[in-house]
């Protein structure tokens, strides 16, 4: 049974969305680079042209780009190095067979030395070895056109792929600021572990090709989190929640919402409609990023622009539609706190509505959550 099992898939379970967003990433790449910079047919003049390796890269830099082997050193000087190493194997070895070995194990071993190693190097280095015509023509010229030119294009392609889908690439960095902006790391990925610390654990079980420092740290701060979770006991969000709600309605003026904020001392309200259904969320951070943007939309200072958008007394005042969001995370009365926890440890969330067949019933703070965390500690600790 073990032997089969270990037949099957490896890899974890990916929603379609991810598929999707991956195979129309690799469909857009290479179809621009096919459009506008190299052929699909092979010039042998400038060498522009598309390779089969290319296609090996796609698959890295936009189904896995937290790779690091899909990083852009890995990428760019991987495929080049495999290429000068093939186009060198190519004109002095004369058996195919042996050209063809010889060429694919030292690009291993290159790409390696040069911490590059990137798997479709190795597809490089067979190609070079694989069409001696060609590098009878193009010479050495085949690593910067062809591979490194084509190469370079996918990276800055997925680069941008990947900001307008919402992912990171290249993969996020240790020193990285916080989300804040801050030299402070964000929460969950205070661990007390130093960058070199992350390093040697990562050398120590070999996995520094299949994972990066930072995403180690932040799959460390997600287990942590989820054990903290476990030691939360069966609580669920109806048993911490606040219950006695200040509410607003999407027509409410900014004016009187920012007197709301001031008058409880709230981080969020809750907008809903006349008969109490769940509409979206206010935070305090929307007023402020609101006259962020009047202020630069108008070349105002950010002081003038935020008592303009807070008068009342406009023609046509802003309201809560305008700046609430609609795509916060929700639970409802049975959500354990445990699973409220990641949703506000990085600091995106001040507060999670509790809703019940669509109307709010509830609302747990982030105040709430540390409340029923520390009375969690203090009956383990008397116990």
């Amino acid at each position: 049974m073990h032997i089969l099992k270990s037949l099957g898939p490896a890899v974890a379970h990916v929603s379609g969305a991810e598929a999707m967003r991956a195979g129309l990433g690799a469909l857009i790449g290479l179809g621009l680079t096919g459009l506008f910079v190299l052929s699909p047919a092979v010039d042998l003049d400038l060498g522009l042209y598309l390779v089969a390796p290319f296609g090996a890269s796609s698959v890295l830099l936009f189904a896995v780009p937290n790779s690091p082997l899909a990083q852009p050193w890995s990428a760019i000087v991987g495929n080049t190095v495999a290429a000068v190493v093939g186009v060198a194997v190519c004109l002095v070895v004369a058996d195919p067979a042996l050209r063809i070995a010889l060429a694919v194990g030292l690009a291993v071993t290159a790409t390696i030395l040069c911490r590059a190693i990137h798997p479709p190097a190795g597809a490089v280095a067979m190609t070079a070895a694989m069409s001696p015509d060609a590098i009878a023509h193009l010479g050495f010229w085949f690593a910067l056109a062809p591979i490194a030119a084509g190469t370079v294009l996918l990276v800055l392609l997925a680069t941008v792929y990947a900001r307008l889908t919402g992912r990171h690439y290249p993969f996020r960095q240790f020193d990285d600021p916080s989300a804040h902006g801050t030299g402070d790391r964000n929460p969950t990925e205070r661990l007390g572990l130093s960058e070199e610390e992350l390093t040697g654990i990562l050398e120590r079980y070999r996995q520094s090709f299949n994972l990066g420092v930072e995403d180690l740290a932040r799959l460390i701060g997600a287990a942590e989190l989820q054990a903290a979770a476990h030691s939360t006991g069966p609580l669920a969000a109806r048993e911490i929640m606040s219950r006695n709600l200040v509410t607003i309605g999407p027509r409410t003026p900014l004016g009187e919402i920012a007197d709301l904020f001031r008058q409880h001392r709230f981080t969020s309200l809750p907008v809903v409609d006349a008969d109490q259904s769940f509409l979206g969320v206010i935070f305090q951070m929307h007023l402020i990023d609101q006259a962020r943007a009047d202020a630069l939309r108008l070349d105002r200072g950010f002081g003038a622009a935020f008592r303009r958008l807070l008068d009342r007394d406009r023609t046509s005042p802003m309201t809560a539609a305008d700046i609430m969001s609609v795509a916060g995370p929700r639970a409802t009365g049975n959500t354990p706190i445990g699973a409220l926890l990641p949703m506000m440890a990085d600091g995106d969330t001040d507060a999670v509505p509790v809703l019940e067949y669509g109307k709010i019933v509830g609302i747990v703070t982030r105040t709430d959550l540390v409340a029923a965390l520390a009375r969690s500690a203090a009956r383990a600790g008397s116990a």
